[in-house]
């Protein structure tokens, strides 16, 4: 395994650490902010909902880019924006700000990257000469502050935004590594990193959302990300290529635009025009309208991916294609009044959603199952590694300081640290059994192959047989799923690295396994806790020694 792909990996970890930290913290302190998004006639969700996630989002993905990122007057630009965006986005989680009030910051942050950083659309879709200097700028101000409208707007289910969002964030990631870009990729992964912390917490039903903080952050992200890319990046990039990477949000506000346009209505007005909307009128229930929309939008990202450097009309055409076929089929159902369930309590896709979160004696046992699993895991990796770095084994000293005072103290304030460092120390052991085999892993490999696929049994089963919300079945497993089926495709093809899939499926099993440990922890002392604690302790003596 490359140096490379190390460091992405570390990337997104790190996020995604950082991000389940600060969530469940600021949960906490979401009510004296008066960050709690309130039911109305206009939103989906019934009971009052913290609006904070977008700050794990935010520092989640910020935090390793001042260490990863190369800093030069753009991307300093784009730090910049992206804080002023997090800033007039928690002012209005908390204070309920008018639209005007939120277009300032917006402008703000887009003006910094468009002319200090000099980001702006010089190659447009069937124009074959560069657009004028002062043209191209006010075109890309507007379009970067309608990309934040647009990912803004789609935040209107659980889990949907920062679905989106991570699949776009997928094929912009794949394009960058096509084009070896170190600057997208590092920005695009770090976000991915933020959003996987955030929707553990953001599945249906919602424990909190991502509110303006957030999905402002994402889409000036995406748009920042969809012009540097098809313009400095690689040039050679359809300049169409934008419309399906970054899928139904932009079609989404252009249609509930054009129709309040038509209807006379306020442009900046809620309502519930949206696709989503519209589907849960259907009678489709909250996970399958979810999923509907994944899937469309996991089809336009494929597409991106396929179609790097076909001609501007084909991309549109497939574009307007997908497109049309949806509305199409909205339109079609709303005026015939055909709808999804006609009267049943639950759809198919949420029956066997349900059906599956039962349990018993076999959910104590898989359970337990696991835990041995990741102890022999962390052990064997501590111990039997070929090598222990010194930076490492200085990481491992400090992270066996950290929980060790957590499993001491048990402040409450503290239980950020104890999922952060369970997190990172199950990723720190994967690295080293990597990059690091222990001879007899080297000998022979299938042992850990074996590992993997009883690991992802017993998170199977425990998926099958879980009760409450110990682990539930949400479309967060569904978008994990057509990551892993996208990842498997696309190297393939070759367009991404063979061991940095590997690694990430590995960390994928190694997540889920420890998550559904953790969720049912009855105290701080437990198998799993002392394994990791033993694993750090081990790792630190190993290289320091």
């Amino acid at each position: 395994m490359n140096n490379a792909s190390v460091s992405v990996l570390l990337l997104v970890v790190v996020a995604m650490s950082i991000s389940m930290a600060l969530i469940p913290l600021m949960m906490r302190f979401a009510p004296a902010l008066g960050m709690v998004d309130k039911p109305d006639a206009r939103k989906v969700h019934l009971v009052p909902t913290p609006r904070v996630g977008g700050v794990g989002i935010v520092i989640g993905a910020l935090a390793p880019l001042l260490i990863w990122l190369p800093l030069n007057d753009l991307t300093v630009s784009y730090l910049i924006g992206s804080l002023v965006l997090l800033g007039f986005g928690l002012w209005d989680d908390a204070q309920e700000l008018g639209h005007y009030t939120k277009f300032i910051g917006q402008f703000a942050a887009v003006v910094l990257v468009v002319f200090y950083g000099d980001l702006w659309v010089q190659r447009f879709p069937f124009i074959d000469e560069p657009l004028p200097e002062l043209v191209g700028k006010v075109f890309t101000v507007f379009a970067l502050v309608g990309m934040i409208n647009a990912i803004n707007h789609s935040d209107g289910l659980d889990g949907l935004a920062g679905g989106e969002s991570i699949m776009s964030l997928a094929a912009i990631t794949v394009l960058a590594y096509l084009g070896a870009d170190e600057v997208a990729l590092i920005i695009a992964f770090a976000a991915i990193g933020g959003l996987f912390g955030f929707l553990r917490f953001n599945s249906h039903p919602a424990r909190v959302f991502m509110g303006d903080g957030g999905s402002q952050f994402l889409g000036f992200t995406l748009g920042f990300l969809a012009v540097y890319l098809t313009q400095v990046a690689n040039p050679a990039l359809s300049p169409a290529l934008p419309a399906l990477f970054l899928g139904l949000p932009i079609i989404d506000i252009l249609a509930v635009a054009a129709q309040r346009a038509y209807q006379g209505k306020n442009w900046f007005r809620a309502s519930k025009n949206h696709i989503h909307h519209r589907l849960l009128e259907l009678q489709f229930h909250h996970y399958e309208s979810v999923m509907i929309i994944y899937s469309i939008q996991a089809l336009l990202v494929f597409c991106a991916v396929l179609m790097p450097y076909e001609s501007d009309a084909r991309i549109l055409g497939v574009y307007v294609l997908v497109s049309a076929g949806l509305f199409m089929f909205l339109i079609i159902a709303e005026r015939t009044g055909w709808r999804a369930h006609k009267g049943r309590n639950q759809g198919a896709l949420v029956g066997y959603f349900v059906d599956m979160k039962v349990g018993g004696n076999l959910e104590k046992a898989d359970r337990y199952f696991i835990q041995v699993l990741l102890s022999v895991f962390l052990l064997v990796g501590a111990l039997f590694s070929s090598s222990m770095p010194r930076d490492m084994a200085m990481a491992a000293a400090v992270l066996f300081v950290l929980l060790f005072v957590r499993l001491l103290g048990g402040y409450r304030l503290w239980f950020l640290f104890l999922r952060l460092i369970l997190f990172v120390t199950v990723a720190f052991v994967a690295y080293l059994i990597e990059y690091y085999p222990p001879d007899l892993l080297r000998v022979y490999p299938a042992l850990l192959y074996a590992f993997y696929v009883l690991l992802a049994l017993g998170v199977g089963v425990s998926i099958r047989y879980s009760r409450g919300n110990t682990f539930e079945v949400t479309p967060l497993d569904y978008l994990v799923l057509l990551i892993v089926i996208a990842l498997a495709i696309v190297s393939e093809k070759g367009y991404v690295n063979l061991v940095l899939v590997r690694m990430s499926v590995e960390l994928i099993i190694l997540f889920y396994g420890a998550e559904v440990v953790i969720k049912r922890m009855t105290n701080r002392w437990n198998m799993f806790t002392v394994a990791v604690l033993s694993a750090l302790g081990v790792a630190a003596v190993r290289g320091l020694i």
